[in-house]
């Protein structure tokens, strides 16, 4: 059951919305015969991975955000590893599934369509002597009212990574995002001002009907995705501490090598660095107003002081 932003008390679009695929961006245009053939060969191979996903394996770690936090990044970085296997099928490129937040109606066997057989894991391992391991990267888990629950019953022995932004900037940067795939139509002030209404009553009723995919909860809650302290209430709470790893985005894009480097001794690497720390997926945004940003950062002072409180340590931000 799907949320439908026609529905939303909210402002109307003045154009109809692009189509999302299940993987959170637009549908790709299949509007040629080369693109069309190769829509096909994917379907056909995602076939293939469902009706053998009792061979295949299952993630080792899941990076569960946050939303413009620098997930994309990591999760390129840490498939540059020669231990850490890609998705299948690898040319995909693809970070991650969306399986444990809007794709979980698709089922298990769906999921574990986009992983490699256990064979070729083994494969690997006995060709390195070391450990292969393999993860997705989903930055909406850490926001879904479901996700943890339902990561912890299938795949409880993984490590779990949350990358945690400011949150004034992370707001700004996913209305950019939203704005550029055509999503968002609104200017950021008026966003921010539809945001409590968009999303009122989403979460509650996400809870109530587990099988309900709200719109506006995933993609219009710019402030309430910066409320870190509920989601991590979520995985905190079924997630042994020894498998939770969490650290803030800044520290990653400041001193990439340190933050990766723990990232490796957390999941149990050797040592390794890519060829580049490139920033994935990271559009430039204009300067944000200083009179908006105050007022944001007014909103969200009293959800990072909770923040501060339940991890017991500071996380640097200031206004």
């Amino acid at each position: 059951m799907t949320g439908d932003p026609g529905d939303l008390s909210r402002p109307v679009p003045p154009h109809p919305l692009p189509e999302l695929g299940p993987y959170g961006g637009p549908l790709p245009r299949r509007d040629n015969p080369i693109s069309k053939v190769r829509g096909a060969a994917l379907g056909s191979l995602r076939r293939f991975g469902a009706a053998t996903s009792a061979l295949r394996a299952k993630p080792d770690y899941l990076i569960i955000g946050t939303k413009r936090g620098g997930s994309t990044s990591l999760a390129r970085w840490l498939v540059e590893h020669p231990d850490v296997a890609s998705l299948f099928p690898s040319r995909e490129g693809r970070k991650g599934t969306y399986y444990f937040d809007v794709n979980y109606h698709r089922g298990s066997k769906w999921h574990l369509s986009h992983y490699p057989t256990r064979t070729s894991m083994a494969l690997r391992e006995r060709r390195a002597g070391r450990p292969q391991l393999i993860g997705e990267a989903d930055p909406y888990h850490l926001h879904h009212p479901h996700a943890a629950v339902r990561a912890r019953t299938m795949v409880p022995d993984a490590k779990v990574i949350a990358l945690l932004r400011h949150p004034v900037d992370r707001a700004y940067g996913h209305w950019g995002e939203r704005t550029r795939n055509g999503v968002e139509w609104l200017p950021f002030p008026e966003a921010i001002e539809a945001e409590p209404a968009r999303i009122e009553g989403e979460e509650q009723r996400m809870i109530d009907q587990p099988g309900y995919l709200s719109f506006a909860h995933q993609h219009y809650s710019y402030v309430d995705q910066g409320r870190y302290e509920r989601g991590l209430r979520r995985w905190m709470t079924h997630w042994p501490a020894p498998q939770l790893l969490i650290l803030r985005s800044e520290d990653m894009y400041a001193d990439p090598a340190r933050i990766y480097a723990r990232v490796l001794d957390f999941l149990g690497l050797a040592p390794f660095e890519p060829s580049a720390f490139t920033a994935w997926n990271k559009n430039p945004t204009t300067d944000l107003d200083p009179a908006i940003r105050s007022r944001l950062w007014e909103m969200l002072h009293p959800s990072v002081q909770a923040l501060e409180a339940l991890l017991g340590r500071s996380m640097g931000w200031t206004q």
